[in-house]
């Protein structure tokens, strides 16, 4: 026989041989079996010495044994191909089973005829891996994916074609879907995608099934994925969570693999031969298919999309959001030795503590945020150009005192340690060009009269100006040899005779 039927049938087999007088024909005919079948399984009854009523103990695997004994003698099995290493082989290119057949034959000569060992290793293939039925529970999960095929763009002025990528979101329940073009996949087009698709429902499911593209996922895992951070902020909004599909699995998100099929043949085939010249003329077209596709009847399922999203999914899933979810991307960046990090080519200015250390950045269209240790340290207006932008709060007091010098508050400060001070510095600072230069010489009288006193620094003052002295190597000198207390009326010349002494005659 080529087929051996179920235990069930057999132990009928039995009972109606014992407890009816019906004929082997009747009985095959009741059975749905061959007379031969039913003749044959008596006959392996009586040779294994079966009676009926069963014992209670025999069980289908004890009748299969008594039934079916192993075969011994001559009929001996054929060897068994290794079918781990025929798999192994077949990935190298240009194998074929028939060839990895002959070489099993040339080990082998008594093995497995062509025809079974194709059998055999197809039927081997079918144990490797078992595969879940998901149910989906109404209004939970969305999946979402691109389509491979891409739409082209015209420009109408210079003829250029671009090609638009096909974002498809499919809910899971429903299969309620979703689509829409974007010049191509980085995260703005990603996240605006999600709104637009979150709008387009009229609620938000609770998770999104992803694939592991860069906008979506910044390191795949199959345990722990790193979700990118912009991903993350529009879940955090929305209240819901991202699950990525396993690496290489694509049968985690099956819904939007059968759904990008079906957007393909229904909305991009249809599509194939209009020609556009901006996305937004091919979105509208799209709308309109896709509007087609979501009412169109299921042909083994009673509805349409639209009507089983409206009576399962909708009622289900969470209700928008009040305010609009404000696009940021993050960044992380190390702060430089001036205490700046750069954003759009533009330095903007953080705490002096957190200087060479690492902060994250969350950048808007107009708000520059720094964040250490998940606080917020910093934040700035983002504004087009080169120059600094400097907050005097993030600067060390020497920095801020530098920064915010100037000559008008020197003077005044000057004018506190006395008049010969303030007209020796106002005459200094007439003939600076450069404000580090003012800087550095108020600076360093701020630091003689920390040395030797107001009243001192006053007099060398007044003495440099007697004497015309205009630098600041003067007035120290005049307070090292004590000179500001010689007044000029008590200079004396000398009186007496030495040939060292020439007089006044000699230069006339």
């Amino acid at each position: 026989m080529n087929r051996r039927i179920t235990m069930r049938k057999i132990r009928q087999v039995l009972r109606l041989v014992h407890e009816t007088d019906l004929s082997q024909r009747a009985i095959a005919r009741s059975l749905g079996l061959s007379r031969e079948a039913v003749s044959n399984h008596i006959t392996r009854a009586t040779a294994a010495g079966l009676v009926w009523p069963l014992p209670p103990d025999t069980d289908d695997a004890a009748l299969e044994a008594r039934l079916f004994p192993p075969q011994t003698g001559r009929f001996q099995r054929k060897v068994e191909p290794n079918w781990v290493d025929i798999q192994q082989e077949l990935k190298a290119k240009g194998a074929t089973l028939i060839q990895l057949h002959v070489e099993y034959l040339a080990d082998h000569p008594d093995g497995l005829q062509r025809s079974q060992f194709c059998e055999r290793y197809r039927q081997w293939c079918k144990t490797l891996k078992s595969y879940m039925r998901f149910t989906h529970v109404a209004g939970e999960r969305v999946f979402v994916d691109y389509a491979g095929p891409t739409m082209p763009v015209i420009d109408m002025a210079t003829g250029e074609i671009r090609r638009a990528q096909i974002f498809v979101g499919v809910m899971g329940a429903s299969n309620y879907t979703y689509a829409e073009a974007h010049w191509s996949q980085k995260l703005p087009n990603w996240i605006a995608a999600h709104t637009n698709m979150f709008e387009f429902f009229g609620a938000v499911p609770k998770v999104i099934v992803c694939d592991n593209l860069k906008s979506a996922v910044i390191h795949a895992s199959r345990t722990e994925p790193v979700i990118n951070a912009t991903y993350q902020s529009l879940a955090d909004h929305y209240s819901l969570t991202i699950i990525p599909a396993r690496p290489r699995t694509p049968k985690d998100k099956g819904k939007v693999e059968n759904g990008v099929l079906v957007v393909e043949r229904w909305i991009l085939f249809r599509l194939r031969k209009r020609v556009f010249h901006q996305l937004h003329d091919l979105n509208q077209a799209i709308q309109e298919l896709l509007l087609d596709l979501n009412q169109r009847k299921f042909q083994k399922l009673p509805g349409s999309r639209r009507s089983t999203f409206e009576a399962l999914d909708l009622p289900a899933m969470q209700p928008l959001p009040n305010g609009d979810f404000e696009y940021a991307e993050f960044r992380r960046v190390r702060v430089s030795m001036d205490g700046c990090v750069s954003v759009d080519d533009r330095p903007y200015s953080v705490p002096q503590t957190l200087v060479r250390k690492e902060v994250e950045l969350r950048l808007t269209a107009g708000v520059i945020e720094v964040l250490y240790g998940g606080r917020r340290v910093a934040s700035h207006q983002r504004t087009p150009g080169s120059e600094p932008v400097i907050d005097p709060l993030h600067l060390s007091d020497s920095q801020r005192y530098y920064r915010t010098w100037n000559s008008a508050n020197e003077l005044d400060w000057a004018l506190t340690v006395g008049l010969n001070v303030h007209a020796f510095l106002q005459a200094r600072l007439q003939d600076t060009q450069f404000k580090e230069q003012g800087y550095r010489l108020t600076m360093g009288l701020k630091k003689l009269e920390r040395e030797a006193g107001a009243q001192r620094l006053d007099a060398a003052c007044r003495k440099a100006i007697d004497i015309c002295a205009s630098s600041l190597h003067n007035i120290r000198s005049i307070l090292k040899t004590r000179m500001e207390s010689v007044s000029q009326g008590t200079t004396q010349e000398a009186d007496f005779e030495h040939h060292n002494v020439r007089g006044a005659q000699y230069y006339h």
